[in-house]
């Protein structure tokens, strides 16, 4: 059941507990979903689940070999006129 923002406003430690009861919940405005109330645990597995961050990547043991780097052009560059 989604939420309306104004029944999200004003109940909203009920809404807290029924996304921890029953999971994430959808928060409409105008009819059109905005925004969700989901568990901590549900958001950390979410967001761990996705393409890892820059500090990961750097962090990483071999941080060469897990950036993905994209082929460089072929186009040639033009000369520097030097004065």
């Amino acid at each position: 059941m989604p939420w309306q923002v104004q029944d999200a406003k004003a109940r909203f430690s009920e809404l807290l507990d029924t996304s921890l009861r029953d999971g994430p919940q959808v928060v409409t405005r105008r009819g059109v979903e905005i925004a969700v109330l989901a568990p901590i645990d549900e958001w950390r597995r979410l967001t761990h689940s996705t393409r890892p961050s820059l500090k990961d990547l750097l962090l990483a043991p071999n941080p060469r070999l897990n950036i993905p780097v994209p082929k460089r052009g072929t186009l040639r560059r033009r000369p520097v006129e030097s004065r």
